[in-house]
């Protein structure tokens, strides 16, 4: 059976996403828009990590780009890993580096996936990381 993006439910989860790229934006909220989940939008880093610093808010995924302003994505993982270790960080970039990867998931990211990202693949990881998970609330 296939999964269809308008089959995945998700009323009471919150996701983040940090990313500059204002079509790649868009095209994440128009994939996401018939989940149900909240979806709050950071164009930088320095204003994601205000907010995770900030807040006592629920978060159950972050879609992180690599290279945002004012803060890159792996330096807001490493902050965001102080705050929240067991929310999933997905990686989502244009750089396929070896180097790249590592950084990344020495940070604290769960998934470290090249751009493209196709509509298959952000369902199967939204399936795969929010269907089954409890919600928290922390700072």
């Amino acid at each position: 059976m296939t999964l269809n993006i308008n089959d995945l439910q998700f009323p009471d989860k919150k996701i983040i996403i940090v990313e500059d790229d204002i079509p790649s934006i868009r095209y994440y909220e128009t994939l996401l828009k018939n989940t149900g989940a909240e979806v709050k939008i950071f164009r930088n880093g320095k204003d994601f990590i205000d907010f995770i610093t900030h807040e006592i808010v629920q978060i159950d995924l972050v879609l992180m780009d690599f290279l945002v302003p004012l803060v890159n994505g792996i330096e807001c993982i490493k902050i965001f890993r102080k705050e929240r270790k067991d929310v999933p960080v997905l990686m989502l970039t244009a750089y396929a580096s070896e180097q790249s990867k590592k950084e990344a998931f020495l940070a604290g990211c769960y998934e470290y996936i090249l751009k493209p990202v196709y509509p298959e693949k952000i369902m199967a990881l939204l399936e795969k990381y929010l269907k089954h998970k409890k919600s928290t609330i922390a700072r």
